[in-house]
């Protein structure tokens, strides 16, 4: 056999070993049955592991603690090529490392019978001792709304506690914190730093994860830029913010760093991004007094078994649905435009004459939430009550960013002094005196009159502050940190009296529940036709890596934005087509739309058309609420459409198809029924119609025949 048959032959019976580690049947695959098996921390000898039947970590615990083996248990990947510190803490100006082992010549790879020859550091922080736990929620979540899962996630929970030699550090303790999750290939991770000194301590700094990973891939030349980072894990934080609606824009802490030490790598330059570390650049001064803690960001990271964008996708809204389970709920509500308060009581009568759930005081509306005399918590408590007595949840639009305040409360630019420079150009800062005092009045005005519902429109999105005289941070070192705390307690603590919060920006993982799928306003001066195209556009790519009820829309029944008559729905019985097509697309998706004006409906008829199809959504409620599966993007030029998939659901799947064109098309649809965990026949039943039998292509397909009426939106149950 010649070398390059040989070469060949390997390359197969490579192919073979790895691919057979995936998972073939639906019965074995976490992201459509139930794992049965759930997370452990077990102690063997100097090793302890923690695992699901998903992913397993272990641990060497002498002579300090490391991590030296990080596995995917479905494909058999093991991701770590080096032991690296746990982490690592600057203490008054000097820099520590956390755990981990001296002492690896080799970090392409590592063997763990290396391990016994490894040195801890004489400064470094060492293992003292651990504990562990039943995994305790992060947010203990009230919200009475309606919502998808109701449960919050199960698992295990250690505590590696570390003490250090070094003057700078003493009487400091490092707390190093694990979570491992039942039925999910997911670890988080985050550290504590306290402080019982007897003294102030500066904390300059807190790398809370450091892993040298194998490389996703080798190029003798190249930069990190454009390289490829490791794709077997997915890594998100709770330090996430610039309006972006989108995480991987959002992300503050994950960096991807080349590794000095791995000298046996392939660039020439050592130039492969294969070291990953996780904490937020801008925090580099945070005093403590004694007694006080700093806990850093957590970070989730998710195992990844492929490439495949939706199987991605699906891993990521599975991992939100069971660690926040509050993204789960989805009430209808209204984006009610009023002048009085006789609006808002006609609105809620509206509201609950059609299904609705909720009604949201818009921006442009008559509340005031940061009013909080007496005259006006009385108005809106019994405005609330009025709603409440109806079944309505109230609550009401508020600006915190993206407004000038003063020059003594406004964020100071560090480059001038002066305000000005900011994410929105001028922003008042959280840690002022008039932030902190917007904050209290938020949580006042909330509780004196019972409002469900928070949107908070410009929350802050990460503004540093040089300013050294607001009393709610030092200076520009701290003044990220404390404003991103400020806000995530107040998200927090709402979520946990049950108010339901929609946010535009990256806070789902402290308590908000809802964020825009991403659009551009001013589309929404469109024409009703354009409108449709770009709203199915949006919930198609807003739906990736966000389940449906992570997102809203928007839907412009009277003016907003300019535009003309084409633009908007009022008169609503003059538009009724339109209205019910916007609100199928939207309802269909499972995504609420922000349906802004000041009525739901003018006339019988109108009425009738949105009690029918908030009927209809309630109905199909929950598939409808499931995982969007993307089957084809409109375009304007042919059929779209998308397909919800619910392996433990009573509906299985939900296909919902358009027909943008003129005239009637018959097509041919390969419906993909893997994620619905159907597996030989599907019964499909059109429109509520009788249902259809099919048998399952051997790749869990079917294949359609359809025609599509001009102009026309169809749908189809699957069991």
């Amino acid at each position: 056999m010649n070398m390059k048959s040989t070469w060949m032959l390997g390359m197969m019976l490579a192919a073979v070993t790895v691919n057979a580690q995936v998972p073939r049947s639906q019965k074995t695959d976490w992201l459509v049955s139930p794992v049965a098996q759930k997370a452990t921390i077990t102690e063997t000898g100097k090793d302890i592991v923690l695992a699901n039947g998903l992913v397993q970590r272990k641990f060497r615990t002498q002579p300090n603690l490391a991590c030296y083996d990080y596995l995917n248990l479905v494909t058999g990947q093991q991701l770590l090529r080096a032991v690296k510190p746990e982490a690592r803490v600057t203490v008054n100006g000097r820099t520590l490392n956390v755990g981990g082992l001296r002492g690896q010549k080799e970090n392409a790879y590592l063997q763990p019978e290396w391990l016994d020859g490894f040195t801890a550091g004489e400064s470094d922080f060492r293992y003292i001792r651990h504990t562990e736990s039943a995994l305790k929620p992060r947010v203990n979540w009230k919200g009475a709304y309606w919502a998808a899962n109701r449960n919050q996630p199960t698992g295990r929970q250690i505590e590696f506690y570390y003490e250090s030699a070094a003057p700078e550090a003493k009487g400091v303790t490092v707390i190093v914190s694990y979570a491992i999750y039942d039925g999910l290939p997911l670890i988080a991770k985050w550290v504590t730093v306290q402080n019982k000194s007897g003294a102030d301590v500066t904390v300059n700094g807190i790398v809370h994860e450091i892993l040298g990973m194998v490389e996703e891939e080798s190029a003798v030349v190249g930069t990190p830029e454009k390289l490829k980072k490791p794709q077997g894990i997915y890594f998100e934080t709770n330090y996430a913010f610039n309006n972006a609606m989108n995480y991987p824009v959002s992300d503050q802490t994950s960096h991807w760093k080349l590794d000095s030490s791995y000298t046996s790598q392939v660039n020439y330059d050592y130039g492969t991004p294969c070291l990953f570390e996780a904490y937020p650049d801008k925090v580099t001064a945070v005093n403590l007094e004694n007694g006080e803690s700093m806990t850093s960001p957590a970070t989730w990271e998710l195992l990844m078994d492929g490439d495949d964008r939706e199987r991605r996708g699906l891993a990521v809204r599975k991992m939100y649905r069971t660690i926040a389970p509050w993204t789960t709920g989805n009430p209808i509500f209204m984006h009610l435009v009023s002048k009085n308060d006789q609006e808002v009581r006609t609105a809620v009568d509206q509201c609950a004459a059609t299904g609705y759930e909720a009604l949201i005081l818009s921006f442009g509306s008559h509340v005031n939430m940061e009013d909080t005399a007496a005259a006006n918590i009385a108005r809106w408590k019994s405005l609330s009550d009025y709603a409440h007595a109806k079944g309505i949840l109230i609550g009401g639009y508020s600006l915190f960013s993206s407004r000038r305040i003063s020059d003594k409360d406004d964020v100071i630019n560090p480059a001038t002094g002066k305000p000005g420079g900011a994410f929105f150009g001028n922003a008042p800062c959280f840690g002022s005196e008039w932030g902190l005092a917007y904050r209290d009045k938020i949580k006042y005005f909330i509780k004196q009159t019972g409002f469900d519902i928070w949107e908070n429109d410009g929350p802050y999105p990460g503004d540093v502050c040089a300013s050294t005289t607001h009393p709610g941070h030092k200076d520009l070192h701290d003044s990220q940190w404390r404003q991103m705390e400020i806000q995530k307690e107040l998200y927090r603590s709402l979520n946990e009296q049950g108010v339901y919060v929609n946010a535009p920006d990256w806070y789902f993982l402290d308590g908000t529940n809802k964020i825009a799928l991403g659009y551009r306003e001013v589309n929404f001066s469109l024409s009703r036709d354009q409108q449709k195209i770009l709203n199915r556009q949006n919930i198609y790519d807003g739906t990736w890596a966000k389940t449906p009820s992570m997102g809203w829309g928007f839907v412009p029944l009277t003016k907003y934005q300019g535009g003309g008559p084409e633009a908007v729905l009022e008169p609503l019985n003059e538009h009724l087509d339109d209205y019910r097509q916007l609100m199928f697309q939207y309802y269909g998706s499972g995504v609420q739309a922000c349906y802004r004006g000041p009525r739901l409906y003018d006339t019988d008829a109108t009425k009738a058309v949105v009690k029918d199809m908030v009927t209809w959504y309630k109905k199909y409620r929950n598939i409808l609420n499931a995982d969007v599966i993307h089957l084809r993007r409109a375009d304007a030029r042919d059929w779209d459409g998308i397909l919800h998939a619910d392996p433990q659901g009573k509906e299985k799947g939900f296909l919902i198809l358009y027909n943008p064109l003129k005239t009637a098309i018959t097509r041919t649809i390969r419906v993909p029924l893997y994620y619905t965990g159907l597996t030989a026949t599907a019964k499909v039943s059109a429109n509520g119609t009788a249902p259809k039998s099919y048998t399952l292509n051997r790749d869990y397909t079917i294949d359609m025949a359809v025609t599509l009426a001009p102009e026309s939106y169809n749908w189809w149950v699957i069991q």
